[in-house]
């Protein structure tokens, strides 16, 4: 019935997501993966969690040259010490976050 549809629909979603992320890029991964991204032409993964220390400068450097912005900081990834000794995928720096970084379409 309905429950079943809307489930199936849930977990179709949850996996469509799931696949569409890249873990652990580098910022240069990551920027020449969105050099041709464009909606609905893009197959491949659109979303990438990475660490990131918060720096609105840096941020506004990405947005400039890839077109990417942080979609959200995912709360299961982000618990107590979850980017403890890790360095920022784009300045090298110790991460303070992990961060869904993707362009909006």
């Amino acid at each position: 019935g309905l429950d079943d549809l809307q489930l199936h629909l849930l977990e179709a979603a949850k996996d469509r997501l799931a696949g569409g992320i890249t873990v652990g890029a580098t910022y240069e991964e990551m920027k020449e993966a969105l050099i041709d991204d464009e909606a609905g032409a893009y197959p491949g993964r659109g979303l990438f969690l990475v660490p990131w220390k918060c720096d609105a400068e840096n941020e506004d450097k990405i947005k400039e040259e890839c077109k990417a912005t942080i979609r959200c900081y995912p709360l299961d990834v982000n618990e107590a010490g979850m980017a403890d000794g890790k360095k920022c995928f784009y300045s090298g720096e110790a991460a303070t976050h992990m961060a869904l970084f993707g362009r909006a379409f």
